[in-house]
This record gives C-alpha cells, sequence and structure tokens, in this order.
C-alpha cells in the first residue's frame, strides 16, 4: 500500500482550453497500470478544446454541470454523479455550462507504447458552445 498526499493543482493551458479551468492530478500509473486520474475543475462557461484519447475515456461529474460534445452535434448534460463514457478515438470537448462551476474525474490509459493518450485538436467556436447550453438534454 502507498499514501499519495495532495498534487499541486495548476492551471490549464490557454492552448487547449477557453476560460479558467485547474487541474489537480491523482495517479499516474505505474507498470502495469497506464491509468491516469486528474480532478478537473471548470469556472462557468469554460471548456475544453475538440480532442480525443488513443483508449478512450471516462468522466465522472463530481459538482455542477457538464456538457460534453461530440462532431455529430449530439451534447450530454451531465449532473453530480453521472458519468459520461468517451470511446477511443471519438473528437469530443467538455466543459462547464454557462452559469455553473463543474468538476469531474478525468480517468484515461496512456498508450500501450507509453506516448500521449490524448490529441488535441481546434477550439469549440462560440455559437458550438453556445448551441450547446440551449439544446443539451439528457
Amino acid at each position: 500500500m502507498e499514501l499519495k498526499h495532495v498534487n499541486a493543482t495548476v492551471k490549464t493551458p490557454a492552448t487547449a482550453f477557453t476560460g479558467d479551468v485547474y487541474m489537480t492530478p491523482i495517479y499516474n500509473g505505474a507498470g502495469p497500470s497506464r491509468m491516469a486520474v486528474a480532478l478537473v475543475r471548470f469556472t462557468p462557461g469554460a471548456y475544453t478544446n475538440w480532442h480525443s484519447h488513443a483508449v478512450g475515456q471516462t468522466l465522472h461529474v463530481t459538482d455542477g454541470v457538464a456538457l460534453v460534445g461530440t462532431r455529430d452535434g449530439a451534447v450530454v448534460r451531465a449532473r453530480a454523479g453521472d458519468t459520461v463514457i468517451c470511446p477511443p478515438g471519438e473528437d469530443h470537448w467538455h466543459g462547464a455550462a454557462e452559469d455553473t462551476f463543474m468538476s469531474h474525474l478525468a480517468m484515461l490509459e496512456a498508450k500501450p507504447d507509453g506516448g500521449d493518450p490524448t490529441t488535441w485538436l481546434e477550439p469549440v467556436t462560440d455559437e458550438q458552445y453556445k448551441a450547446a447550453n440551449e439544446t443539451s438534454g439528457s
């Protein structure tokens, strides 16, 4: 057994996020585990760029209301206690609804070759984010 003390929280880079987003690393697997877990906190109206994960990503909402969108325009509105599973290779984005903070546990696996499991893409447009807030449901 090993006790891991809380890691420092960092502000996420503006190159991959719109608005203020903070991340606290929780766990980065050491072989044979490839699991990575982080607590990510979004201020109201903050969200990620489009991105995908080689081995998929699981988002467990711990506070607030999350929006998770895909290229086909589908948007899920997830609340505290809900879990959203993003399959491998699916372009998606996620963030807080425009009127609430949101926190989630982001869980993913590193690629088997040890490479970066996340491919960052272009920013979500203001129009896409606005439409997600207006039309999302679950």
